[in-house]
């Protein structure tokens, strides 16, 4: 989620733009045609949604909702041919509000805050996840934010909260949603994933059955064009279709077929009735689940049951001595109540100014998209910290599950890598703003007392190192792997607003998900410098990395630069070729009674073919002598021959003969794109 505050006023942030986003540096108090917002995924989880506001390609501000299986535009309203008041005859694409809470695009759309014309108050424009763009005023004296304006009223008009096969109602304060009958939640967390169905999908006509549901529509999704005709000619249309027609909705005298049900609501105000098709044996199952059974109160009750109550008052007396006591007890009850409410009063503002503090950091951190969680909660979430799914030198990796029930990462620094809470808090809210499908994603961070920690999502398949040693992996996996790890750190080094250098790639730190798809973890805390700096490095104050996949400028204590991740990249995939740990593996030379590494023993297979007349055929020959023999599949000559090389030139002694991570990554998916040359497919036969 992007916040845009307001330009030219006294609390104008200076806000990083996101990593991965090529464009001018203009203040983010602007929405241009290169600039956008994106919404959060779901409340807690600050990963990029399914909501975006931008200017399409009509220079039309939208809001757009694209979901995993569709997408569709729904504000301005998609019923009206032409957006009321906009105007896309244009050239310019730019949207704002200033100090007094006015925005106003080029696009002719404007709105004024509730609170329009007071200055000095602090606004955000905000794409909240449930996918309504809203205007927020801080209100200083609460120390909260309040809603001044909003783009819908009528919440269940946006697309893809309830997902599919469900219906969004209306409540007193907010929406629900429902299943529609028969069908069940596909994810108890998540209404987005939507309802599936009870019952078998395959049945024929015969089965069929339509049921009604009244003032319900689904937008969009119709089988070819709307017609007037009967109910009966309709229903007979979808039954032609088989099970391709989920439901037909009829309006006046119209029938619309509809073959995918999303964007339902249920609104009063809607003259017309979906028929949602159902086999005939869940019919009964369905009538029984409407009806529904009320519980009144019976105040029907006669003067028989009014009963008078007798008061008897008794007569005074007793002694001075009893009332003087009484008032002795009182005022020291007074007094007492009295200390009571002013050491509260005292506590409530203690409260009141903590409570502020928090609010105006997680206004600061809400810019980073990740949240700041309690030593309580993720000792909790890994259950006294019991379940140790990983260990390194900077520190030990626990699973656990949030409140949420996300499963996630945490990482519990040692006290080595403990260092000054204000710099922490810079580096993690650096992190937090990183974001690419090939880097591991930080959910949030823990600061607490002597307490640094980590938390990142989980990765079910475990690290490469643990792949590789239990051989579950193919030739076309690992190349995926090179590839995915390749542009994970081409984004690090050319794509962030700061330059950010790994320091210890292995395949300890490269993690797979349940696709075996990479993801380059242990980035964070590595060594982040701003792209102006660039040019003052000279050393490092400590060496980094791990043994046998450390640059020779570690060693010889030359300038570190981006070089040395592509030094340890090139060993990294030398290793998923041969199946050899650079850490162990060593040839014993017997004329020069020396021993030599896992680069020299590649470079003098491969550099011995080089030398022949028939190049191509050596080269294979000498890629497969050292090509992993506990793998037996087929695999493409041409991409072991793409990966070889592009290991080799990394790992060249003379850094400035390196090629960048984004060179590698050009030349990887050089060979992808050429899927019309033939490659040799070889069976290996070990």
């Amino acid at each position: 989620m992007l916040i845009a505050l307001p330009y030219g006023s006294q609390y104008s942030l200076q806000i990083l733009q996101l990593c991965g986003w090529r464009t001018e540096t203009v203040p983010l108090t602007q929405i241009t045609r290169y600039t956008k917002l994106v919404s959060y995924r779901s409340q807690g989880n600050y990963s990029s949604g399914r909501y975006t506001f931008y200017y399409d390609n009509d220079n039309i501000l939208r809001l757009l909702h694209d979901g995993p299986e569709t997408s569709s535009l729904y504000w301005p309203s998609p019923t009206f041919c032409w957006p009321e008041g906009r105007y896309k005859f244009n050239s310019t694409r730019i949207a704002f509000f200033d100090s007094t809470g006015y925005f106003v695009s080029s696009d002719q759309f404007a709105f004024f805050a509730a609170d329009f014309g007071v200055v000095g108050v602090k606004r955000r424009l905000t794409l909240d996840f449930d996918g309504n763009l809203r205007m927020y005023s801080l209100q200083e004296k609460e120390g909260k934010w309040h809603v001044s304006w909003q783009a819908m009223n009528q919440p269940c008009k946006i697309h893809g909260f309830c997902g599919p096969n469900s219906i969004c109602v209306h409540g007193i304060q907010r929406r629900y949603c429902s299943c529609l009958p028969a069908f069940e939640m596909n994810n108890y967390h998540d209404w987005s994933a939507g309802c599936k169905p009870k019952f078998n999908t395959s049945f024929s006509v015969n089965e069929s059955i339509f049921v009604q549901l009244r003032n319900v529509d689904f937008y969009g999704y119709d089988y070819g064009q709307s017609m007037p005709q009967s109910l009966q000619v309709c229903k007979g249309r979808c039954l032609q279709l088989n099970t391709t027609c989920k439901a037909i909705m009829y309006r006046n005298g119209s029938c619309y077929l509809k073959i995918f049900l999303f964007n339902g609501f249920l609104s009063r105000n809607f003259q017309g009735s979906t028929y949602l098709v159902l086999p005939k044996n869940v019919y009964q199952l369905y009538s029984k689940a409407i009806q529904v059974k009320t519980n009144r109160l019976n105040c029907s009750g006669s003067t028989n049951d009014v009963k008078s109550l007798e008061r008897i008052y008794p007569q005074k007396h007793g002694n001075r001595f009893l009332a003087y006591l009484l008032w002795f007890v009182i005022a020291i009850g007074a007094i007492e109540m009295f200390s009571i409410c002013v050491g509260c009063w005292f506590l409530y503002k203690a409260e009141l100014g903590r409570q502020t503090r928090h609010d105006h950091q997680g206004y600061l951190f809400a810019l980073a998209g990740f949240r700041k969680f309690s030593y309580k909660e993720l000792h909790k979430a890994t259950s006294g910290f019991s379940n140790e799914i990983g260990r390194g030198s900077g520190g030990t990796v626990y699973k656990g599950v949030l409140s949420d029930g996300r499963v996630t990462a945490i990482k519990r620094l040692n006290d080595t890598n403990k260092n000054d809470e204000g710099e922490f808090l810079a580096e993690v809210s650096t992190i937090g703003r990183i974001n690419h499908m090939n880097l591991i994603e930080m959910w949030g961070f823990c600061t607490e007392k002597k307490h640094r920690l980590l938390v990142y999502e989980h990765m079910e398949c475990g690290s490469l190192a643990e792949n590789l040693s239990s051989n579950v992996l193919d030739w076309e996996q690992r190349f995926e792997i090179a590839l995915g790890t390749a542009k994970g750190l081409a984004y690090l080094h050319e794509e962030c607003l700061e330059w950010v250098l790994h320091c210890d790639v292995k395949p300890e730190n490269i993690l797979l998900d349940s696709n075996y798809k990479p993801k380059v973890a242990d980035f964070g805390l590595s060594k982040l410098l701003q792209r102006d700096r660039l040019s003052n490095i000279s050393s490092f104050s400590t060496i980094r990395g791990t043994r046998g996949y450390m640059a020779p400028e570690w060693i010889f204590n030359l300038p570190i630069t981006s070089k040395v991740d592509v030094y340890s990249y090139g060993i990294v995939v030398l290793e998923l070729i041969t199946g050899k740990s650079p850490t162990t593996f060593y040839v014993v030379n017997t004329d020069a009674g020396s021993s030599d590494g896992l680069v020299p023993w590649v470079r003098e297979k491969i550099n011995a073919s080089s030398s022949t007349t028939n190049n191509d055929h050596d080269m294979a020959s000498a890629i497969e002598k050292i090509m992993d023999p506990r793998v037996d599949a087929q695999f493409s000559m041409a991409k072991m021959e793409v990966m070889v090389r592009v290991a080799l030139q990394c790992v060249q002694e003379d850094k400035d003969e390196r090629p960048s991570m984004s060179k590698v990554v050009e030349m990887l998916t050089l060979h992808e794109n050429k899927r019309n040359v033939a490659v040799n497919e070889v069976q290996l036969d070990t």
